[in-house]
C-alpha cells in the first residue's frame, strides 16, 4: 500500500558540542587556504611607481642620507671633469656646466649636513 505522507525526517544525529567544533574547524581550514592561496598585497603604504627602480630606505637619517648625496656627487664631479677635458668645442662646455652644477649641489649638501652636524 502506497503512504500519503512522507517519512519524518531522520533526527540530527550530531550533537551542539560536534556542530560547534565542526564550525570552528572549517573557519580555521578556510583562514588557512586564504593564507596560502590568496596572499595579502605587501606594498608599501605609498605605492611604488610602474617606471621606479630604486627606493632610498624609509629608515634612513637625514645625515646619512646628505653623506651618500655628497660622495654621488664627488663621483659625478669626477667623471664629468675627465669627461670634459677629453672634448673640445661646444660640447666641452656643456659639460663644464654641468660639472658646475654639480659643484653647486656639492656645497648645498655639504652646508646642509653641517646644518645637521656641526662638529
Amino acid at each position: 500500500m502506497f503512504k500519503i505522507t512522507p517519512n519524518p525526517p531522520e533526527a540530527d544525529r550530531i550533537s551542539a558540542t560536534t556542530k560547534s567544533k565542526t564550525k570552528k574547524q572549517d573557519e580555521a581550514e578556510k583562514r588557512a587556504l586564504d593564507f596560502y592561496l590568496l596572499p595579502k598585497q605587501t606594498q608599501a603604504e605609498d605605492t611604488l611607481q610602474p617606471d621606479q627602480l630604486f627606493t632610498v630606505a624609509k629608515n634612513a637619517d637625514n645625515e646619512s642620507l646628505l653623506a651618500n648625496l655628497s660622495e654621488t656627487l664627488a663621483s659625478a664631479d669626477a667623471m664629468i671633469s675627465h669627461l670634459a677635458f677629453d672634448l673640445e668645442g661646444p660640447r666641452r662646455h656643456i659639460a663644464l656646466g654641468v660639472q658646475q652644477l654639480i659643484e653647486l649641489s656639492a656645497l648645498l649638501a655639504n652646508r646642509a649636513l653641517d646644518n645637521v652636524d656641526p662638529r
